[in-house]
């Protein structure tokens, strides 16, 4: 990613706030100090095969790129493995020359239960808090949005993004290695805000919401996914110590709560879209995830419960406009 160019892009106009904080923010995301794998990452990348890409596919549940020609077997054996170089690959899937990357995440169930819901996003400015690699920017993108930033601390997921946007490129679809509160605020620049996966871990759920609503312009979109609890208004499951084996979980609201949640931060409009539990054909592990997914944080005798003893992961999808 060229930063330089961004932050010139950015420097009039709603961006204009966070273009000069952009190069410092870069650098420090990336920094080796953080992570000592990044130069391991950083090396995966740089082996990535140059391929004549002939046409690049963002709508459709595979997002990815076709070749002008068929792979060499040493070529596709060299992007395979630089590509797992960057393993787990948690959201997805992609597919690259016809490699596909079957990730722990069938992230596109996700988004064909939210895209019909939604405003359209045409000529959108968008922003994806915690975006992971940036599947759903791709897809952003692909329904039209003229531009999309993704906003994820961790670098691993951020050069994931950057060895897709190796084929992929497109100047209008960006990752930053941030977390949401790098953004300056306030900064009502965005006409969608997208925040999904990320509002149960953390501490604070309203400061987030409040977060969330101060990136948007007035009226503006929010769309939010997250972990729910079956249950009326004010139940809300705080996990006494881990949740399906995550440590960073800290209140599974009702959606009659969560919908409360956003009124109370001034929220109009707030409707739930979709509910849906969590299946194991949606999460699981795979050759591009080779770590325990969601099989091993379930009760062997009762999948309706995590290993802890709490109720199965739900996850509603919640939309909402700024004031």
């Amino acid at each position: 990613m060229d930063t330089d160019a961004l932050a010139s892009r950015w420097a009039e106009g709603p961006l204009a706030a966070w273009a000069p904080l952009l190069e410092r923010q870069v650098a420090a995301g990336l920094s080796p100090a953080r992570h000592g794998d990044l130069p391991r990452w950083q090396a995966a990348l740089d082996a990535l095969p140059a391929v004549e890409v002939a046409a690049v596919h963002l709508d459709r549940g595979r997002v990815g790129a076709e070749a002008s020609a068929p792979l060499a077997a040493a070529t596709r054996e060299a992007l395979s493995g630089a590509l797992q170089g960057l393993h787990p690959w948690r959201k997805g899937p992609y597919e690259l020359f016809g490699l596909h990357i079957d990730t722990e995440w069938r992230s596109d169930w996700k988004w064909d239960r939210l895209a019909h819901a939604i405003e359209p996003l045409a000529g959108r400015r968008v922003l994806d808090v915690g975006c992971g690699n940036g599947y759903h920017c791709w897809r952003m993108r692909g329904a039209g949005a003229a531009e999309v930033v993704g906003v994820d601390p961790s670098p691993l997921f951020v050069l994931q993004f950057r060895a897709l946007a190796h084929y992929l490129r497109d100047s209008a679809v960006n990752v930053l290695p941030l977390p949401l509160e790098a953004v300056p605020r306030p900064l009502p620049a965005f006409d969608t805000v997208f925040s999904m996966g990320v509002l149960y871990h953390r501490r604070s759920p309203l400061d987030h919401l409040l977060a969330l609503r101060d990136c948007l312009r007035p009226g503006g979109e929010l769309v939010l996914e997250t972990l729910v609890i079956e249950g009326g208004a004010g139940m809300t499951l705080m996990p006494r110590a881990r949740y399906a084996r995550m440590g960073n979980v800290w209140f599974l609201p009702s959606c009659a709560t969560l919908l409360e949640w956003l009124a109370k931060v001034k929220f109009r409009d707030a409707r739930v879209v979709d509910v849906a539990v969590t299946s194991t054909d949606e999460q699981r592990s795979t050759p591009w995830m080779r770590f325990n997914s969601l099989a091993d944080f379930l009760d062997p005798e009762d999948p309706g419960r995590t290993i802890e003893g709490y109720p199965a992961p739900r996850r509603a999808v919640v939309v909402a406009n700024a004031p």
